[in-house]
C-alpha cells in the first residue's frame, strides 16, 4: 500500500472559485490510474473536522491511503494525530494558495519546523505545491493591486521553502488536467513507484534475514594452538638388527658344523620370517603346509635339529632358563657360509 499525508489549503479564501475541489480530490478523481475511489470525513476528539481520508486502488491492486488535512490546525487540536499520519505517510504533500501571504507566513513560521523535526531521520518525499495564479499580472499602480501585489508568495519564496525541506516545488496555476494529471500527477506517481519499489526491497531483505536466522549456525571454535614441529628421526632398525646378530642378544637357535669346532647364534622369529625351510626346521609349520618338496628335503639334508634336554627344575619366582636349539649342519661348504648368508639376512637387504 502507499500512504500519502496532504497538510494546507491551496484555495484563495476571497476567490470566486472557493467552491471548487480541492488539488488531491482533483487528481484522484481525473486519474487513469486511479480506481474505486471511498470517501470519509474524520474529526477530532473536540468535535471538529480535521481531514478527510481516501481510500482507492492505484496500478491495479495497490492499496492507496489519502489524508487531506486543510486545517493546519491540528498540530495544536490534535497532535498525536499528526504525528500518527506523517509518521506513516509514504509521500507528504504540502500545498498553498499563491495569493494567501499571511496563509504562508503561517505555514513557513509555525508548522515546517514541526514537520522538518518529524522527518529528521526519515527520507520521505515531500511535493511543495503552489497553487493559483499570481494577482499581479497587470501593472496597475493603484493602492488596491499594490497591495494585491504584495500578499502574493513569490516563486522564489516557494523554492526556498521547498529547500529547507529538501522537497520538490511544483507551480499549479490552474486545476486542469494538464496541471492535474501531467504536471502533479506525474511528480506524485513517480514517488509511488519508488515506495514501492522501496517497500518491496525492504520485504526480500527481511525475507532473506528470517531465513538467515532460521538456519543451525555452525559453533564458533577457538583457533588450535599450533603444534610443535616434529623432527623425524632417522632410523636405526637395520643398525640394531644386524646388533642383534652380532651381539647375539636373545638368541634362541645355534648353529654347529659336525665337529662341533665353531657355533653360529640367531634367532628363530627372523630365520622363520625369511623362509619356509626355517619354519619346517623349527616345527612353526608341517611337512604337510608346505607345498613345495624340494624344500622338505633341503631342510632334510642340511639340517638336523638336536632333541632339547630336559630342563632342571628352577628355584620358586625364577623363571626356567630355555637353551638355544641346536641345529646340526650337514653340509660343510654351507656352514662355511652361514655366517655370511646370516649377515645378510639381518641386513635387511634381501627385503
Amino acid at each position: 500500500s502507499v500512504n500519502i499525508v496532504a497538510f494546507g489549503y491551496e484555495r484563495d479564501g476571497f476567490s470566486e472559485d472557493n467552491q471548487q475541489p480541492s488539488l488531491i480530490w482533483s487528481y484522484l478523481r481525473r486519474s487513469a490510474l486511479i480506481s474505486q475511489i471511498d470517501s470519509s470525513l474524520s474529526a477530532s476528539h473536540v468535535g471538529n473536522p480535521v481531514f478527510t481520508e481516501y481510500q482507492a486502488c492505484v496500478f491495479g491492486n495497490v492499496r492507496l491511503v489519502v489524508h487531506d488535512c486543510p486545517v493546519w490546525d491540528i498540530f495544536h487540536s490534535d497532535y498525536y494525530t499528526s504525528c500518527r499520519l506523517i509518521g506513516g505517510a509514504d509521500i507528504i504533500v504540502i500545498k498553498y494558495s499563491v495569493n494567501d501571504k499571511t496563509s504562508f507566513q503561517e505555514l513557513k513560521d509555525s508548522y515546517v519546523p514541526v514537520v522538518k523535526k518529524a522527518l529528521k531521520h526519515s527520507s520521505v518525499p515531500v511535493i511543495i505545491s503552489a497553487v493559483g495564479a499570481r494577482k499581479n499580472g497587470v501593472p496597475c499602480t493603484c493602492p488596491l493591486c499594490t497591495s494585491d501585489r504584495r500578499s502574493c508568495v513569490t516563486t522564489s519564496e516557494g523554492v526556498q521553502l521547498a529547500k529547507e525541506l529538501g522537497a520538490t516545488y511544483l507551480e499549479l496555476h490552474t486545476l486542469n488536467d494538464f496541471y492535474i494529471q501531467k504536471y502533479f500527477g506525474g511528480v506524485l506517481e513517480y514517488f509511488m513507484i519508488q515506495s514501492l519499489n522501496q517497500k518491496s526491497s525492504e520485504k526480500m531483505k527481511k525475507r532473506k534475514k528470517s531465513k538467515k536466522c532460521h538456519r543451525v549456525q555452525p559453533p564458533q571454535l577457538e583457533q588450535p594452538e599450533k603444534m610443535p614441529i616434529l623432527k623425524s628421526e632417522a632410523s636405526h632398525y637395520n643398525a640394531d638388527l644386524h646388533n642383534l646378530l652380532c651381539c647375539c642378544q636373545c638368541a634362541d637357535v645355534a648353529f654347529y658344523p659336525e665337529d662341533l669346532s665353531t657355533v653360529v647364534e640367531a634367532h628363530k622369529v627372523i630365520l622363520c620370517s625369511v623362509s619356509h625351510l626355517f619354519m619346517l626346521l623349527f616345527e612353526v609349520k608341517s611337512p604337510d603346509d608346505i607345498h613345495d618338496a624340494s624344500i622338505v628335503q633341503m631342510a632334510r639334508s642340511l639340517f638336523v635339529v638336536e632333541a632339547e634336554p630336559a630342563l632342571s627344575p628352577a628355584p620358586c619366582g625364577v623363571p626356567p632358563c630355555i637353551p638355544p636349539v641346536r641345529v646340526m649342519v650337514k653340509d660343510s661348504a654351507f656352514c662355511s657360509c652361514l655366517p655370511d648368508i646370516l649377515h645378510f639376512i639381518y641386513s635387511g637387504t634381501w627385503r
